[in-house]
Protein backbone atom coordinates (compact mmCIF):
# COMPACT_ATOMS: atom_id res chain seq x y z
CA UNK A 1 0.00 0.00 0.00
CA UNK A 2 1.26 3.28 -0.05
CA UNK A 3 2.66 5.79 2.70
CA UNK A 4 3.96 9.28 2.74
CA UNK A 5 7.29 9.97 2.67
CA UNK A 6 9.31 13.40 2.62
CA UNK A 7 12.07 13.58 0.27
CA UNK A 8 15.33 15.85 0.52
CA UNK A 9 14.79 19.48 -1.20
CA UNK A 10 17.11 19.82 -4.20
CA UNK A 11 17.49 23.28 -5.70
CA UNK A 12 19.51 24.65 -8.80
CA UNK A 13 20.66 28.21 -8.81
CA UNK A 14 19.85 30.20 -12.40
CA UNK A 15 23.02 31.40 -14.22
CA UNK A 16 20.68 32.68 -16.85
CA UNK A 17 19.51 35.57 -14.88
CA UNK A 18 23.10 36.75 -12.85
CA UNK A 19 25.02 36.39 -17.10
CA UNK A 20 21.98 38.95 -17.53
CA UNK A 21 23.09 41.24 -14.71
CA UNK A 22 26.57 41.38 -15.49
CA UNK A 23 26.03 43.35 -19.44
CA UNK A 24 23.22 45.93 -17.51
CA UNK A 25 23.73 49.21 -17.74
CA UNK A 26 21.74 52.41 -17.00
CA UNK A 27 20.81 55.01 -18.92
CA UNK A 28 18.83 58.81 -18.99
CA UNK A 29 17.92 61.64 -20.99
CA UNK A 30 16.21 64.99 -20.39
CA UNK A 31 14.14 67.54 -23.18
CA UNK A 32 14.59 70.88 -22.95
CA UNK A 33 12.42 72.85 -20.46
CA UNK A 34 9.12 73.56 -22.40
CA UNK A 35 7.66 76.88 -22.28
CA UNK A 36 3.95 77.47 -22.62
CA UNK A 37 1.62 80.30 -22.53
CA UNK A 38 -1.71 80.94 -22.57
CA UNK A 39 -3.94 83.51 -24.03
CA UNK A 40 -7.58 84.40 -24.69
CA UNK A 41 -9.31 86.45 -26.84
CA UNK A 42 -12.85 87.63 -27.53
CA UNK A 43 -14.48 88.85 -30.34
CA UNK A 44 -16.59 92.11 -29.91
CA UNK A 45 -20.44 91.51 -31.19
CA UNK A 46 -20.81 92.57 -34.53
CA UNK A 47 -23.94 93.93 -36.03
CA UNK A 48 -24.97 94.25 -39.77
CA UNK A 49 -27.34 96.65 -41.28
CA UNK A 50 -27.94 97.32 -45.32
CA UNK A 51 -30.36 98.55 -47.39
CA UNK A 52 -31.01 98.68 -50.68
CA UNK A 53 -32.96 101.28 -52.44
CA UNK A 54 -34.92 100.59 -55.67
CA UNK A 55 -33.53 102.19 -58.68
CA UNK A 56 -34.59 105.81 -59.89
CA UNK A 57 -36.06 106.24 -62.95
CA UNK A 58 -35.38 109.91 -64.20
CA UNK A 59 -37.17 111.31 -66.79
CA UNK A 60 -35.42 113.52 -68.58
CA UNK A 61 -36.26 115.52 -71.76
CA UNK A 62 -34.53 114.73 -74.88
CA UNK A 63 -33.74 117.25 -77.57
CA UNK A 64 -33.62 114.90 -80.20
CA UNK A 65 -37.92 113.69 -79.75
CA UNK A 66 -39.94 115.52 -82.30
CA UNK A 67 -41.48 118.61 -80.47
CA UNK A 68 -44.95 117.92 -81.86
CA UNK A 69 -45.11 115.37 -78.90
CA UNK A 70 -45.78 117.88 -76.22
CA UNK A 71 -48.88 119.44 -77.28
CA UNK A 72 -49.36 123.64 -76.76
CA UNK A 73 -45.02 123.65 -76.45
CA UNK A 74 -45.31 125.34 -79.84
CA UNK A 75 -47.85 127.64 -79.25
CA UNK A 76 -46.31 128.67 -75.73
CA UNK A 77 -43.04 129.43 -77.01
CA UNK A 78 -44.36 131.78 -79.46
CA UNK A 79 -46.33 133.87 -76.88
CA UNK A 80 -43.34 134.75 -74.64
CA UNK A 81 -40.44 135.07 -77.16
CA UNK A 82 -40.92 138.44 -77.94
CA UNK A 83 -41.26 139.16 -73.70
CA UNK A 84 -38.29 137.53 -73.47
CA UNK A 85 -35.93 138.62 -75.90
CA UNK A 86 -37.08 142.37 -74.97
CA UNK A 87 -36.20 141.44 -70.83
CA UNK A 88 -32.81 139.75 -71.82
CA UNK A 89 -31.90 142.69 -74.24
CA UNK A 90 -32.78 145.11 -71.57
CA UNK A 91 -30.69 143.18 -68.98
CA UNK A 92 -27.55 143.40 -71.17
CA UNK A 93 -27.84 146.94 -71.02
CA UNK A 94 -28.51 147.15 -67.29
CA UNK A 95 -25.94 148.43 -64.25
CA UNK A 96 -28.20 147.21 -61.59
CA UNK A 97 -26.02 144.74 -60.33
CA UNK A 98 -22.37 146.12 -61.54
CA UNK A 99 -19.84 144.90 -58.71
CA UNK A 100 -22.32 142.76 -56.90
CA UNK A 101 -21.25 139.54 -55.60
CA UNK A 102 -23.25 136.72 -54.20
CA UNK A 103 -22.75 135.78 -50.43
CA UNK A 104 -23.86 132.31 -49.61
CA UNK A 105 -23.12 132.73 -45.73
CA UNK A 106 -25.81 133.34 -43.40
CA UNK A 107 -25.93 137.44 -42.55
CA UNK A 108 -25.36 139.10 -39.69
CA UNK A 109 -28.00 142.08 -39.05
CA UNK A 110 -25.95 143.48 -35.85
CA UNK A 111 -22.38 144.24 -35.09
CA UNK A 112 -20.96 141.94 -31.95
CA UNK A 113 -17.76 141.55 -30.21
CA UNK A 114 -16.85 137.93 -30.17
CA UNK A 115 -13.92 138.17 -28.05
CA UNK A 116 -12.04 140.39 -25.41
CA UNK A 117 -8.62 139.37 -25.40
CA UNK A 118 -6.19 139.72 -22.28
CA UNK A 119 -3.13 138.64 -20.89
CA UNK A 120 -3.11 138.85 -17.17
CA UNK A 121 0.71 140.10 -16.75
CA UNK A 122 0.07 143.33 -18.64
CA UNK A 123 -2.85 143.75 -17.48
CA UNK A 124 -1.53 144.01 -14.10
CA UNK A 125 1.70 146.60 -15.33
CA UNK A 126 -1.15 148.70 -17.26
CA UNK A 127 0.66 147.97 -20.50
CA UNK A 128 -1.59 149.07 -23.40
CA UNK A 129 -2.14 147.56 -27.05
CA UNK A 130 -0.20 149.65 -29.27
CA UNK A 131 -0.53 147.26 -32.54
CA UNK A 132 -2.31 144.25 -33.74
CA UNK A 133 -1.84 142.22 -36.78
CA UNK A 134 -3.50 139.63 -38.57
CA UNK A 135 -1.99 136.40 -40.44
CA UNK A 136 -2.01 135.33 -43.66
CA UNK A 137 -4.76 132.17 -42.76
CA UNK A 138 -6.38 135.02 -40.95
CA UNK A 139 -6.88 132.52 -38.24
CA UNK A 140 -4.43 134.34 -35.92
CA UNK A 141 -4.55 137.77 -34.12
CA UNK A 142 -1.07 139.43 -32.61
CA UNK A 143 -0.88 141.71 -29.91
CA UNK A 144 2.03 144.41 -29.31
CA UNK A 145 2.13 145.56 -26.17
CA UNK A 146 3.84 148.83 -24.95
CA UNK A 147 3.12 152.29 -23.94
CA UNK A 148 2.19 155.33 -25.74
CA UNK A 149 1.15 157.94 -23.23
CA UNK A 150 3.79 158.16 -20.51
CA UNK A 151 6.10 155.93 -18.25
CA UNK A 152 9.52 154.69 -18.09
CA UNK A 153 9.61 153.50 -22.00
CA UNK A 154 12.88 152.86 -22.51
CA UNK A 155 13.48 150.12 -19.68
CA UNK A 156 10.29 148.81 -19.30
CA UNK A 157 9.63 144.99 -20.33
CA UNK A 158 6.59 144.38 -23.23
CA UNK A 159 5.13 141.39 -24.93
CA UNK A 160 4.15 140.18 -28.10
CA UNK A 161 0.81 138.08 -27.83
CA UNK A 162 -1.12 135.85 -30.31
CA UNK A 163 -4.57 134.15 -30.05
CA UNK A 164 -5.63 131.19 -32.82
CA UNK A 165 -9.44 132.33 -33.47
CA UNK A 166 -10.19 128.75 -34.80
CA UNK A 167 -9.06 126.74 -31.57
CA UNK A 168 -12.01 124.81 -29.92
CA UNK A 169 -10.54 125.91 -26.16
CA UNK A 170 -9.25 129.16 -26.79
CA UNK A 171 -8.92 131.28 -23.95
CA UNK A 172 -9.05 134.75 -24.14
CA UNK A 173 -7.45 135.84 -21.21
CA UNK A 174 -4.54 133.27 -21.98
CA UNK A 175 -2.57 133.76 -24.93
CA UNK A 176 -1.22 130.69 -27.01
CA UNK A 177 2.08 132.45 -27.28
CA UNK A 178 3.51 134.73 -25.37
CA UNK A 179 7.19 136.26 -26.26
CA UNK A 180 9.39 138.84 -23.27
CA UNK A 181 10.41 141.62 -24.89
CA UNK A 182 12.87 143.96 -23.15
CA UNK A 183 11.32 147.36 -25.03
CA UNK A 184 8.13 148.63 -25.72
CA UNK A 185 6.65 147.17 -29.02
CA UNK A 186 5.53 149.81 -31.45
CA UNK A 187 4.26 148.10 -34.07
CA UNK A 188 3.70 144.79 -35.69
CA UNK A 189 3.14 142.87 -39.17
CA UNK A 190 2.57 139.69 -40.34
CA UNK A 191 4.47 138.16 -43.17
CA UNK A 192 2.52 138.00 -46.57
CA UNK A 193 3.00 134.03 -46.92
CA UNK A 194 4.53 132.68 -43.88
CA UNK A 195 1.67 132.23 -41.24
CA UNK A 196 4.25 131.86 -38.69
CA UNK A 197 6.79 134.72 -39.17
CA UNK A 198 5.59 138.51 -37.66
CA UNK A 199 7.94 141.21 -37.19
CA UNK A 200 8.16 144.17 -35.20
CA UNK A 201 9.45 147.09 -34.18
CA UNK A 202 10.57 148.70 -30.72
CA UNK A 203 11.06 151.78 -28.89
CA UNK A 204 14.49 151.07 -28.75
CA UNK A 205 15.27 150.91 -32.44
CA UNK A 206 15.15 147.76 -32.93
CA UNK A 207 13.58 145.34 -35.78
CA UNK A 208 12.95 141.78 -34.46
CA UNK A 209 11.50 138.93 -36.24
CA UNK A 210 9.58 136.16 -34.87
CA UNK A 211 8.89 132.41 -36.10
CA UNK A 212 6.22 131.38 -33.56
CA UNK A 213 6.32 127.92 -35.08
CA UNK A 214 9.63 127.20 -33.06
CA UNK A 215 9.74 125.78 -29.66
CA UNK A 216 12.71 126.78 -28.55
CA UNK A 217 14.43 130.38 -29.63
CA UNK A 218 11.76 132.46 -31.23
CA UNK A 219 13.74 135.30 -32.72
CA UNK A 220 14.45 134.35 -36.52
CA UNK A 221 16.08 137.87 -37.19
CA UNK A 222 17.21 140.97 -35.39
CA UNK A 223 19.14 144.47 -36.22
CA UNK A 224 20.93 144.26 -33.21
CA UNK A 225 22.05 148.20 -31.95
CA UNK A 226 24.29 149.01 -35.05
CA UNK A 227 25.66 151.81 -36.78
CA UNK A 228 22.83 150.78 -39.91
CA UNK A 229 19.93 150.66 -37.02
CA UNK A 230 16.88 153.39 -36.08
CA UNK A 231 18.09 155.07 -32.51
CA UNK A 232 14.27 156.10 -32.51
CA UNK A 233 11.60 154.50 -31.55
CA UNK A 234 10.11 152.25 -34.89
CA UNK A 235 6.45 153.10 -35.36
CA UNK A 236 5.87 151.50 -38.75
CA UNK A 237 6.86 147.70 -40.18
CA UNK A 238 6.07 146.01 -43.36
CA UNK A 239 6.79 143.17 -45.66
CA UNK A 240 7.52 144.55 -49.15
CA UNK A 241 8.43 142.25 -52.15
CA UNK A 242 11.96 142.02 -52.67
CA UNK A 243 14.75 141.38 -56.21
CA UNK A 244 13.51 137.88 -56.03
CA UNK A 245 10.78 135.96 -56.34
CA UNK A 246 8.91 135.21 -53.52
CA UNK A 247 11.53 136.94 -51.56
CA UNK A 248 10.08 139.75 -48.94
CA UNK A 249 12.01 142.37 -46.86
CA UNK A 250 10.87 144.11 -44.09
CA UNK A 251 10.20 147.49 -44.03
CA UNK A 252 11.04 149.48 -40.94
CA UNK A 253 10.41 153.81 -40.29
CA UNK A 254 10.53 156.02 -37.32
CA UNK A 255 10.79 159.11 -35.90
CA UNK A 256 14.54 159.77 -36.55
CA UNK A 257 13.61 159.96 -40.20
CA UNK A 258 15.14 157.26 -41.90
CA UNK A 259 12.72 154.34 -43.69
CA UNK A 260 14.97 151.32 -44.28
CA UNK A 261 15.03 147.82 -45.85
CA UNK A 262 16.48 145.26 -44.34
CA UNK A 263 17.04 141.34 -45.74
CA UNK A 264 16.31 138.05 -43.44
CA UNK A 265 20.13 136.23 -42.92
CA UNK A 266 18.70 133.30 -41.62
CA UNK A 267 21.64 131.14 -40.93
CA UNK A 268 23.28 134.21 -39.33
CA UNK A 269 20.11 135.33 -37.43
CA UNK A 270 20.16 139.24 -38.40
CA UNK A 271 18.59 141.37 -40.48
CA UNK A 272 20.81 143.53 -42.67
CA UNK A 273 20.25 146.48 -44.31
CA UNK A 274 19.53 146.27 -48.04
CA UNK A 275 18.74 150.37 -48.20
CA UNK A 276 17.73 152.70 -46.96
CA UNK A 277 15.98 156.24 -47.28
CA UNK A 278 16.38 159.38 -45.07
CA UNK A 279 13.58 162.29 -45.39
CA UNK A 280 15.26 166.03 -45.23
CA UNK A 281 13.51 169.31 -44.93
CA UNK A 282 15.87 171.07 -47.42
CA UNK A 283 14.78 168.30 -49.99
CA UNK A 284 10.80 168.82 -49.99
CA UNK A 285 8.95 168.47 -53.22
CA UNK A 286 7.06 171.68 -52.05
CA UNK A 287 8.95 174.64 -50.38
CA UNK A 288 5.41 175.98 -48.90
CA UNK A 289 5.15 172.91 -47.15
CA UNK A 290 8.71 172.93 -45.58
CA UNK A 291 7.56 175.28 -42.65
CA UNK A 292 6.63 172.80 -40.93
CA UNK A 293 9.68 171.32 -40.08
CA UNK A 294 11.51 174.20 -39.83
CA UNK A 295 14.64 174.05 -37.71
CA UNK A 296 14.30 169.63 -37.77
CA UNK A 297 17.54 167.99 -40.03
CA UNK A 298 14.83 165.26 -40.46
CA UNK A 299 11.51 164.63 -40.84
CA UNK A 300 10.07 162.19 -38.20
CA UNK A 301 8.09 159.19 -39.68
CA UNK A 302 4.69 158.44 -37.85
CA UNK A 303 3.26 156.15 -40.51
CA UNK A 304 4.16 154.37 -43.74
CA UNK A 305 1.22 152.81 -46.10
CA UNK A 306 2.74 151.20 -49.26
CA UNK A 307 0.68 150.82 -52.55
CA UNK A 308 -1.09 147.81 -53.56
CA UNK A 309 -1.37 149.16 -57.05
CA UNK A 310 2.62 150.09 -57.55
CA UNK A 311 5.32 148.43 -55.82
CA UNK A 312 7.63 151.51 -56.16
CA UNK A 313 5.14 153.56 -54.43
CA UNK A 314 4.52 154.23 -50.59
CA UNK A 315 3.20 157.22 -48.60
CA UNK A 316 5.06 158.11 -45.43
CA UNK A 317 2.63 160.40 -42.43
CA UNK A 318 4.89 162.21 -40.28
CA UNK A 319 5.17 164.52 -37.08
CA UNK A 320 4.75 167.69 -38.88
CA UNK A 321 1.32 166.65 -40.41
CA UNK A 322 2.41 166.38 -43.45
CA UNK A 323 2.07 163.55 -45.86
CA UNK A 324 4.70 162.58 -48.65
CA UNK A 325 4.49 160.90 -51.95
CA UNK A 326 7.05 158.67 -52.06
CA UNK A 327 9.24 156.20 -54.63
CA UNK A 328 11.42 153.64 -54.20
CA UNK A 329 13.37 153.63 -57.32
CA UNK A 330 14.57 157.68 -56.44
CA UNK A 331 18.33 157.76 -56.99
CA UNK A 332 18.58 161.17 -55.35
CA UNK A 333 21.28 161.35 -52.66
CA UNK A 334 19.93 162.28 -49.49
CA UNK A 335 21.64 165.95 -48.37
CA UNK A 336 22.61 163.86 -44.74
CA UNK A 337 25.79 163.82 -43.43
CA UNK A 338 27.20 159.90 -43.38
CA UNK A 339 26.97 158.38 -40.05
CA UNK A 340 28.20 155.23 -40.59
CA UNK A 341 25.76 153.75 -42.36
CA UNK A 342 26.75 150.81 -44.54
CA UNK A 343 24.38 151.98 -47.13
CA UNK A 344 24.03 154.62 -49.29
CA UNK A 345 20.64 156.84 -48.17
CA UNK A 346 18.42 158.20 -50.84
CA UNK A 347 15.25 160.77 -50.72
CA UNK A 348 12.71 159.20 -51.72
CA UNK A 349 10.07 162.31 -51.85
CA UNK A 350 8.19 163.27 -55.34
CA UNK A 351 5.16 164.94 -53.89
CA UNK A 352 3.77 166.61 -50.36
CA UNK A 353 0.23 166.95 -49.69
CA UNK A 354 -1.63 170.06 -47.40
CA UNK A 355 -0.52 170.11 -44.25
CA UNK A 356 -2.45 169.13 -41.58
CA UNK A 357 -2.13 170.80 -37.81
CA UNK A 358 -0.32 167.56 -35.93
CA UNK A 359 1.15 164.36 -36.64
CA UNK A 360 -0.74 162.01 -38.49
CA UNK A 361 -0.77 158.80 -37.01
CA UNK A 362 -2.13 156.35 -39.88
CA UNK A 363 -2.22 156.40 -43.54
CA UNK A 364 -4.06 153.84 -45.95
CA UNK A 365 -4.33 153.30 -49.58
CA UNK A 366 -7.77 152.36 -51.02
CA UNK A 367 -7.57 148.65 -51.96
CA UNK A 368 -10.24 149.28 -54.30
CA UNK A 369 -8.97 152.76 -56.67
CA UNK A 370 -5.15 152.79 -56.98
CA UNK A 371 -5.37 157.25 -56.69
CA UNK A 372 -7.05 157.00 -53.43
CA UNK A 373 -6.11 157.12 -49.91
CA UNK A 374 -7.66 158.15 -45.87
CA UNK A 375 -5.50 159.79 -44.03
CA UNK A 376 -6.06 160.70 -39.77
CA UNK A 377 -4.07 162.33 -37.02
CA UNK A 378 -4.37 164.63 -33.94
CA UNK A 379 -6.54 166.87 -35.51
CA UNK A 380 -9.46 164.33 -35.24
CA UNK A 381 -9.86 164.48 -39.06
CA UNK A 382 -9.96 162.08 -41.53
CA UNK A 383 -8.83 163.23 -45.49
CA UNK A 384 -9.94 161.69 -47.98
CA UNK A 385 -7.33 162.52 -50.72
CA UNK A 386 -6.07 161.69 -54.42
CA UNK A 387 -2.50 160.95 -54.99
CA UNK A 388 -3.24 163.58 -58.00
CA UNK A 389 -4.02 166.10 -56.34
CA UNK A 390 -2.03 168.30 -53.20
CA UNK A 391 -5.79 169.14 -51.20
CA UNK A 392 -8.38 166.60 -49.58
CA UNK A 393 -11.44 165.46 -51.73
CA UNK A 394 -13.14 165.33 -48.46
CA UNK A 395 -12.80 166.11 -44.85
CA UNK A 396 -14.89 163.91 -42.52
CA UNK A 397 -14.75 164.35 -38.35
CA UNK A 398 -13.95 161.65 -36.61
CA UNK A 399 -13.11 162.53 -33.21
CA UNK A 400 -13.31 165.87 -30.70
CA UNK A 401 -9.88 164.51 -30.11
CA UNK A 402 -7.35 162.56 -31.64
CA UNK A 403 -7.79 159.71 -34.37
CA UNK A 404 -5.28 156.98 -34.19
CA UNK A 405 -5.70 154.53 -36.81
CA UNK A 406 -7.62 154.48 -39.95
CA UNK A 407 -8.49 151.43 -42.69
CA UNK A 408 -10.60 150.69 -45.35
CA UNK A 409 -12.97 147.74 -45.74
CA UNK A 410 -11.60 144.95 -47.83
CA UNK A 411 -14.88 144.21 -49.23
CA UNK A 412 -16.95 147.62 -49.19
CA UNK A 413 -15.26 150.14 -51.73
CA UNK A 414 -16.60 153.21 -49.70
CA UNK A 415 -16.72 152.37 -46.30
CA UNK A 416 -13.43 152.73 -44.09
CA UNK A 417 -12.99 153.01 -40.16
CA UNK A 418 -11.07 154.53 -37.85
CA UNK A 419 -10.27 154.46 -33.88
CA UNK A 420 -10.94 157.41 -32.15
CA UNK A 421 -9.04 158.84 -28.12
CA UNK A 422 -12.61 157.96 -26.78
CA UNK A 423 -12.13 154.42 -27.33
CA UNK A 424 -14.60 154.55 -30.20
CA UNK A 425 -14.83 152.62 -33.94
CA UNK A 426 -15.97 155.35 -36.22
CA UNK A 427 -17.44 153.26 -39.59
CA UNK A 428 -17.90 155.93 -42.42
CA UNK A 429 -19.64 155.32 -45.94
CA UNK A 430 -19.07 157.51 -48.49
CA UNK A 431 -22.13 156.19 -50.18
CA UNK A 432 -24.23 158.11 -48.27
CA UNK A 433 -22.65 161.37 -48.94
CA UNK A 434 -22.80 161.97 -44.81
CA UNK A 435 -20.19 163.79 -43.08
CA UNK A 436 -21.14 161.59 -40.04
CA UNK A 437 -20.36 158.33 -39.34
CA UNK A 438 -22.62 155.58 -40.46
CA UNK A 439 -21.78 153.16 -37.38
CA UNK A 440 -20.36 154.06 -33.72
CA UNK A 441 -19.16 151.27 -32.18
CA UNK A 442 -18.83 151.67 -28.37
CA UNK A 443 -15.92 149.67 -26.72
CA UNK A 444 -16.93 149.93 -23.25
CA UNK A 445 -13.52 151.03 -22.26
CA UNK A 446 -14.43 153.48 -19.76
CA UNK A 447 -13.61 156.33 -22.48
CA UNK A 448 -9.57 155.28 -22.69
CA UNK A 449 -8.36 155.27 -26.16
CA UNK A 450 -8.16 152.92 -29.04
CA UNK A 451 -4.76 153.20 -30.58
CA UNK A 452 -5.26 150.14 -33.50
CA UNK A 453 -7.65 148.44 -35.72
CA UNK A 454 -7.00 145.62 -38.39
CA UNK A 455 -9.53 143.98 -40.72
CA UNK A 456 -9.08 140.00 -40.91
CA UNK A 457 -8.02 139.52 -44.62
CA UNK A 458 -9.33 135.92 -44.85
CA UNK A 459 -12.99 136.31 -42.72
CA UNK A 460 -13.56 139.94 -43.86
CA UNK A 461 -16.52 140.15 -41.03
CA UNK A 462 -13.73 140.32 -38.05
CA UNK A 463 -12.02 143.46 -37.15
CA UNK A 464 -9.62 143.68 -34.19
CA UNK A 465 -8.78 146.94 -32.39
CA UNK A 466 -6.47 147.06 -29.88
CA UNK A 467 -7.09 149.49 -26.80
CA UNK A 468 -5.66 151.48 -24.39
CA UNK A 469 -7.03 148.79 -21.54
CA UNK A 470 -4.91 146.43 -22.33
CA UNK A 471 -7.09 144.58 -24.20
CA UNK A 472 -8.24 143.43 -28.23
CA UNK A 473 -12.01 143.02 -29.34
CA UNK A 474 -12.55 140.77 -32.29
CA UNK A 475 -15.74 142.16 -33.71
CA UNK A 476 -18.13 140.52 -35.94
CA UNK A 477 -19.58 143.41 -38.19
CA UNK A 478 -22.96 142.91 -39.59
CA UNK A 479 -23.85 142.52 -43.32
CA UNK A 480 -24.56 145.84 -43.94
CA UNK A 481 -21.05 146.84 -43.39
CA UNK A 482 -19.27 144.19 -44.86
CA UNK A 483 -21.57 143.40 -48.40
CA UNK A 484 -21.08 145.85 -51.40
CA UNK A 485 -23.66 147.61 -52.85
CA UNK A 486 -24.34 148.45 -56.23
CA UNK A 487 -22.72 150.83 -58.14
CA UNK A 488 -19.96 150.76 -55.29
CA UNK A 489 -17.08 151.14 -57.43
CA UNK A 490 -18.96 153.72 -59.99
CA UNK A 491 -19.40 156.10 -56.85
CA UNK A 492 -15.96 155.59 -55.85
CA UNK A 493 -14.45 156.69 -59.28
CA UNK A 494 -16.40 159.61 -59.64
CA UNK A 495 -15.16 160.81 -56.04
CA UNK A 496 -11.76 159.90 -57.43
CA UNK A 497 -12.04 162.28 -60.91
CA UNK A 498 -13.42 164.95 -58.82
CA UNK A 499 -11.26 168.65 -58.77
CA UNK A 500 -10.54 170.54 -55.84
CA UNK A 501 -10.50 174.01 -55.48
Amino acid sequence: MFTDETLELIGAESTWRKSHQQTQESRSCQTRPVHTAEAETQAKDVLENSTQTQDQISQTLSLDRDISDFPGLVDFLHRVEDVVIRELVKNSKSHAFDGFEVNWEDQNESVSCMYRLQHADAQERGLQVTSVSWNCTGSVIACGFGRVDDGDWSNEKAYVCTWNLDRQNLNPVRPDVIIDVATPIMCLCFHPVRPSVVAGGLYSGEVVVWDTSRSQDLILAHTGMTADTHREPVYQVNWVPGARRGEFVVLSAGSGGRVLLWTIDGAEAKLTLSSGYALVPQQMPQSGAASKTRGSTTIGVTSVALSPWDLDTFLVGSEGGLVLKCYFSSETVAAVPPDGESVTLRAPMQFSFSPRGGPIHSVHFSPFHRNLFVSVGTDGLAHLHSVLQPRPLLSLRVSDSYAFWVRWSPTRPLVFAAVTGQGLVQMFDLGRRSLRPTATIDQNTGGQPAYCLEFNPKHTNLMAVGNADGSVNIWQLSAELTEQGAKETAILEQLANEVTD
